[in-house]
């Protein structure tokens, strides 16, 4: 029997007013999906189509026009359209994980204090922490050296195996992924696609944008198109 779905999308819409111009652009609009442990599914249209805006907008970053996100926390079936600012945070931190394209950290702080980070704040002890972190950061090939650096100088693509380190430590039921090999090199998308891998056979849920053949080939169970609806008004 299939298990009862992480992530449900019911009438979902999500627009942007352009007050300059006098513009309303209607990005997202009637976006109905379901997503299961140990699915990944892909999302397909052209770019400018609203496909990371849905993925921010499911993570809690835009609030949308209407529609619900039920997701499943703790027990309990839980609307992400409607949580606080406290729930958000709690869901952040316990169910639902986050790859951009970007590392968006506090300067200054060690890769691996980085990486760390989100097991502290679940309350992990700092030596369990560190050395979960270390092995991430080993099996994503970043080099020991820069492990007490701060990222800041770090190339594009050292940066994004700091960032997918840092999202897969806490090992959150759902993760949502928008481009998550885009700055790697294929040696490197080889050793991320096979970590995502591996957390999807084991049950993680998986709601991404792959322009990456290679990782889409592998790690899609099924794609959701998703329509073009980004118009003035």
């Amino acid at each position: 029997m299939k298990e009862a779905p992480i992530l449900r999308v019911a009438g979902l819409a999500k627009s942007f007013t352009l007050h300059a111009q006098g513009v309303r652009l209607a990005v997202l609009d009637g976006v109905d999906l379901e997503l299961s442990p140990g699915e990944c599914v892909v999302l397909e249209a052209p770019s400018g189509s609203g496909k990371s805006t849905l993925l921010r907008a499911l993570y809690g970053n835009y609030r949308v026009d209407r529609g619900q996100i039920l997701l499943r926390h703790r027990g309990a079936v839980v609307d992400v359209a409607a949580a606080s600012p406290r729930l958000l945070l709690e869901l952040r931190r316990e169910t639902i994980g986050y790859v951009s394209q970007f590392l968006r950290v506090i300067p200054r702080v060690p890769a691996l204090d980085i990486v760390a980070e989100p097991l502290l704040e679940r309350g992990a002890r700092p030596p369990e922490a560190r050395a979960r972190a270390a092995a991430l950061l080993a099996a994503l090939s970043l080099p020991e050296r820069l492990w007490g650096l701060a990222p800041a100088t770090f190339s594009g693509g050292e940066q994004q195996r700091v960032n997918i380190a840092r999202a897969l430590i806490a090992e959150h039921p759902l993760l949502l992924l928008d481009e998550p090999t885009a700055a790697l090199d294929a040696e490197n998308g080889a050793r991320v696609t096979a970590l995502l891998d591996e957390r999807r056979a084991r049950g993680t849920a998986m709601l991404g944008i792959f322009h990456d053949a290679a990782a889409r080939h592998t790690l899609a169970t099924r794609p959701y198109p998703l329509r073009e609806r980004n118009r003035a008004a």
